[in-house]
């Protein structure tokens, strides 16, 4: 498995500019990390898929996990669009 990185639930882009506390964060693997950047825009993330419950139910992220739990573990694996 990939080493976690801290996602904010909430992009910092909507949080640090007004000052606000940068809320919630997860811990998750860098795979699922950058997949999730490279799909979703900070605004959707910040509106809709605010939470990990809305993220994995969310079909394009279903089918990047079904993969990516294919993958052998340790294998840095690329984002898919």
């Amino acid at each position: 498995m990939e080493h976690l990185t801290v996602h904010h639930l909430v992009p910092r882009q909507n949080t640090k500019r007004k000052k606000q506390d940068p809320g919630p964060t997860a811990n998750i693997c860098s795979a699922c990390h950058r997949q999730i950047h490279a799909l979703f825009d900070n605004k959707l993330l910040a509106l809709e898929l605010n939470t990990l419950d809305k993220l994995k139910n969310e079909p394009q992220m279903q089918k990047f996990l079904v993969w990516v739990r294919k993958q052998e573990p340790g294998k840095r694996v690329s984002v898919h669009r």
